[in-house]
């Protein structure tokens, strides 16, 4: 039994080298596809809590509509926050002052800082809600022409 085991032992070789370099190309060549994937989905996940953020602001925005008797025209960042608190800047997004505020109207938006994308929601006259992004890198801004897209 135990000269069956030497013999074995001994008539079994290693790997080549060219074997090795073989298995390092392959691994290498799916590392190289994998991280850039990976890198985009964590811009991705910024993005994310910046439209959330938008949308937040945007909910907040039509209590404060209807605390105002349906007036949007002091519904600033500070009437947002006293509604809702979670609307503060964090690293993965930041919330910026609504404009356009009027009886019928506003726009509210948020950044996502490490992309620089700026998500839009602004309710029009006619009560129509649209919403947009500006990219200034990669993310959740589906592009739509040069300058930006919708989310």
């Amino acid at each position: 039994m135990l000269k069956r085991l030497r013999e074995r032992a001994g008539s079994e070789s290693g790997f080549t080298l060219i074997e090795l370099l073989v298995v390092m190309l392959i691994l290498g060549i799916l590392a190289a596809i994998a991280i850039p994937a990976f890198l985009n989905q964590k811009d991705k996940a910024n993005d994310a809590s910046a439209k959330s953020m938008a949308r937040t602001m945007q909910t907040a925005e039509e209590t404060c509509n209807t605390d105002n008797a349906g007036d949007y025209t002091n519904c600033n960042l500070a009437a947002l926050v006293a509604i809702e608190p979670t609307i503060v800047a964090s690293s993965n997004a930041s919330p910026n002052a609504p404009t356009n505020l009027g009886q019928k109207t506003y726009t509210v938006s948020a950044t996502s800082p490490p992309t620089n994308n700026v998500f839009t929601a602004a309710k029009a006259a006619t009560g129509v809600v649209t919403r947009s992004c500006t990219t200034g890198g990669t993310g959740g801004c589906t592009k739509v022409g040069t300058n930006g897209g919708t989310w």
